[in-house]
């Protein structure tokens, strides 16, 4: 029968006498006590390795700061490790390395890493708005915290602090963006699960809201209202092309003239750059064409059709239709977005086919089969639903002045 190590305890490690040789106490099952002559007592784990069969000693902590309690709870756990086959020296090497990645990870450099990743995938503006909703919110508290260290109670907190305001879409906003940053370290291996991934229920829902807009009884007055304004010609371009192709902001401001084919008078928006990541292809009524042609005349050699004043290689905020309408009055009333609302209106007011005008407006269906049908029987009906919509703003301006009066207002003659 095998002899049991007699187990130490605490007062016989701590009274015990160093010698002039460095002394092993063993408690058993691997632990050890090394009592160096300077009295210094160490608690390692002795176990042999299972491959090389060469004895190997491993580090667990000096006595007294580490306990017996502790020790033999350390020794228990790397026993149990060499059960299952695995190397407890490894296992050791592999909690350093995720513990000093864990505290080289911050979330903002996570962040900064997911973001570089997602800007490819969405609007030049949309991309600032996700890196400024950060900035504003969470990197002050949280930007330099291990990614490790992030929890729902800590995301909670400063989520809590924002709803109280009222700024619910903010709070929906960020946390589907802090998700998507942590899906990315997970999926980088920076962290093994996503702590935050239902913390949606812990706030309330914020209750959708119709973009601001204006009956279609006053668009002659909004019409009267922007060709009086004073606009510069880049900007009031803008406002029209919005106004006549039913877009929204961000990507009429973002419009390139490599999206433009004109030989078939349409503009194809990549996926990229559309809110449901699926190409959308716009079918340009006459006065769209006009429109183009009038901005290709100002020659200012930029990749953008409606190209900043500061810097032609770069476009148009997408908030400058916005600005430009409150300085007009508009404020609270009517967004650029609400163009599309009033378009809405007014095209199902006339009778126009609904699955028609949704299509044109790029809400898209959910039905694969059908949405791919859509795409491919509208192009004809929407062209001239176009057409309508155009010629029906120039008659509703009639009046008023606008990019192309001249031209249009001898048309309606």
């Amino acid at each position: 029968m095998p002899k049991v190590a007699k187990r130490l305890t605490f007062t016989e490690i701590k009274n015990y006498k160093p010698k002039e040789k460095e002394q092993l106490l063993s408690d058993g099952g691997g632990l050890t006590v090394r009592v160096r002559p300077n009295g210094t007592k160490t608690f390692y784990f002795q176990y042999t390795h299972q491959v090389s069969r060469r004895k190997v000693k491993l580090l667990i902590g000096p006595f007294p700061e580490v306990s017996l309690l502790q020790a033999r709870k350390q020794s228990l756990e790397f026993r149990e490790l060499l059960t299952r086959g695995q190397d407890p020296r490894d296992f050791v090497e592999q909690q350093k390395e995720a513990e000093i990645l864990a505290e080289t990870n911050q979330l903002k450099d996570t962040a900064a890493e997911w973001f570089e990743v997602k800007k490819h995938s969405i609007s030049e503006d949309y991309a600032d708005d996700i890196w400024r909703s950060l900035e504003l919110h969470i990197f002050p508290s949280l930007g330099k915290v291990p990614i490790s260290k992030i929890s729902a109670p800590r995301i909670i907190k400063i989520l809590r602090s924002i709803e109280a305001k009222g700024n619910l879409e903010t709070v929906k906003r960020l946390n589907q963006r802090l998700n998507e940053i942590m899906t990315y370290a997970v999926n980088t291996g920076k962290i093994y699960a996503n702590p935050i991934q239902n913390i949606k229920a812990a706030f309330k829902k914020p209750k959708p809201q119709n973009m601001k807009s204006i009956p279609p009884s006053e668009l002659p007055q909004l019409l009267q209202d922007i060709s009086s304004a004073s606009l510069k010609m880049t900007t009031r371009c803008l406002i029209e092309f919005q106004l006549h192709t039913m877009t929204r902001p961000a990507e009429s401001s973002n419009a390139l003239w490599s999206e433009i084919d004109w030989e078939n008078e349409l503009w194809i928006l990549p996926p990229e750059k559309m809110k449901m990541g699926r190409q959308h292809i716009i079918p340009l009524s006459s006065y769209a064409i006009d429109l183009l042609t009038k901005i290709k005349s100002l020659g200012k050699h930029s990749p953008y059709i409606f190209s900043s004043p500061i810097n032609y290689q770069k476009p148009l905020n997408s908030q400058t239709v916005n600005a430009a309408l409150k300085r007009m009055g508009y404020g609270g009333r009517l967004v650029s977005h609400g163009f599309r609302s009033l378009a809405s209106t007014i095209l199902n007011e006339q009778g126009f086919d609904r699955d028609v005008i949704e299509t044109a407006l790029a809400h898209v269906d959910k039905n694969q089969v059908r949405r791919a049908y859509n795409r491919a029987l509208y192009i004809d009906q929407r062209r001239y639903m176009m057409n309508w919509w155009s010629n029906y703003i120039v008659e509703m301006s009639i009046g008023s002045l606008s990019v192309l009066s001249k031209k249009y207002k001898n048309d309606q003659r």
